[in-house]
């Protein structure tokens, strides 16, 4: 899951080695969320069109979202050699510098996805699933050992570039020339289609007028099909890279015996790695929730929202269907993720009908504490508008928390403010009701709360 470890005698390898993997994926990301940010959804809620009528030229706007995120990305990267100079300069600027290309890298296939299509929550959903692709492809080939698959990706290329490990600058060109060429054919691109409109058009909504979740339904319907299947596959990918944990115990008696005195077995070490990467996945469920809760915030700012309310439609039965999607769609691509896991761990233990239900019910054992950050967005949203940036900075916190607090030597008080440090770690650990129902209430309460606060305040326009 962290890739190869290229120089296991350093402490700027083992850096590099453990950090490189979620700090690229950090990176893509917010490239990717910054970029559709300052283009597509510019366009979408009418904002560009009013700037363009002035003197500017067409290529203003996406130009300036690039040159924005090339600056972040660039600061990120320089962040993070001032913080490892210590272990040695050149391999610290190797580091940096990867993270950085990798940034740009997906930025510009963000701004390339901003022209194939007319609303920004499916470019989003093409610049994610770009990314989630690119670590798959980087895991796949790293577990298997072919090394051609790996370079399949760029967050392969980026660890390819070797810091504090005999560092192969080529690799960094790489990354900026292939990240130029993506911005060139956006640019392409942009001259074939009108302000407003995507390559791609959009496809034309029912012409009887919908009731209860379908209006939902029909926006949320593309994304979490994406989701669900991403879901499986990395569930999959989960499963059958578990028996390799069993080869490694079998081929290495140090292993074997350190387990035999801690009193665990091969079956111990397969719980622990099921439990890591399921906690892993339902981390990524939150990034869902999240998203799919502050549609609503985006409905309301592009104005759909308000000629919906002005009917019959009461406020809380159109929140209501976001909701209900956003909790259901959580809990359906857990469940994805651990029939995946299941299925393909079950196979090849030749335990199908053993496997497959503890990995499921681990997989759903998750999806309480995306609920609390679902209910945090529907709280923002209703009392906060302008300040639901905060519950992706929440989802933050709890991925920075789970991954490094212990390591950090974060006192246990601070890391207990994340839901996913209730949850127990399954499969293998003992599990009550207590911390689902603890959970499940919170939620709850953050969702009647955001409710309540939404029907006492004035929609925003855009």
């Amino acid at each position: 899951m962290t890739g190869p470890i290229f120089d296991p005698t350093s402490l700027g390898g083992l850096t590099a080695w453990r950090v490189c993997g979620v700090a690229t994926v950090l990176v893509a990301l917010m490239s990717v969320i910054l970029v559709i940010r300052h283009t597509r959804a510019e366009e979408e809620s009418g904002r560009a069109e009013l700037v363009g009528s002035a003197v500017v030229g067409r290529h203003a706007l996406p130009a300036a979202a690039v040159i924005l995120v090339a600056a972040a990305d660039l600061a990120a990267g320089l962040a993070v050699t001032a913080a490892l100079a210590g272990l040695g300069l050149q391999g610290a600027f190797a580091f940096g510098m990867s993270i950085a290309g990798t940034g740009w890298l997906f930025a510009g296939l963000a701004v390339l996805a901003a022209q194939l299509t007319q609303h920004a929550h499916t470019a989003s959903a093409i610049g994610h699933a770009s990314v989630g692709v690119a670590f798959v492809l980087r895991a796949a080939g790293d577990a298997s050992g072919l090394e051609w698959l790996s370079w399949t990706s760029p967050l392969g290329w980026a660890q390819r570039v070797r810091p504090f490990a005999g560092e192969q600058w080529w690799v960094l060109g790489l990354l900026a020339a292939v990240a130029l060429g993506l911005v060139g054919a956006a640019v392409l691109l942009a001259r074939r289609r009108d302000l407003g409109a995507g390559l791609l058009p959009a496809r034309r909504g029912p012409a009887a007028a919908a009731r209860h979740l379908a209006p939902a339904w029909r926006m949320h319907r593309a994304t979490l099909l994406g989701w669900t299947i991403a879901f499986a596959a990395v569930g999959t990918l989960f499963g059958l890279l578990a028996q390799s944990i069993t080869a490694l115990v079998t081929d290495n008696p140090q292993i074997a015996e350190l387990l035999a005195r801690l009193g665990g077995d091969e079956g111990t070490l397969v719980d622990t790695f099921f439990a890591t990467e399921l906690g892993l996945l339902g981390l990524v469920a939150g990034g869902y929730a999240v998203n799919a809760t502050l549609r609503l915030r985006a409905e309301e700012q592009a104005g759909r929202a308000e000629p919906v309310l002005a009917t019959a439609v009461p406020r809380w039965r159109w929140a209501a269907g976001h909701l209900a999607l956003a909790l259901a769609g959580t809990t359906l691509i857990l469940a994805a993720g651990g029939l995946g896991a299941g299925l393909a761990h079950g196979l090849r233990v030749g335990d199908v009908s053993g496997q497959l239900p503890r990995l499921l019910a681990a997989a759903l054992a998750q999806a309480p504490a995306a609920w609390v950050l679902a209910g945090l967005a529907m709280l923002l949203f209703g009392a906060l508008p302008r300040l639901t940036g905060l519950a992706w900075a929440a989802l933050l916190a709890c991925v920075l928390l789970g991954e490094l607090g212990q390591l950090l030597q974060i006192d246990e008080a601070i890391r207990r403010v994340s839901p996913y440090e209730h949850l127990p770690a399954l499969p293998g650990a003992g599990a009550g009701a207590a911390p689902f129902l603890w959970l499940g209430a919170v939620a709850a309460a953050l969702v009647a709360a955001g409710l309540l606060a939404f029907r006492r305040r004035d929609l925003t326009g855009p």
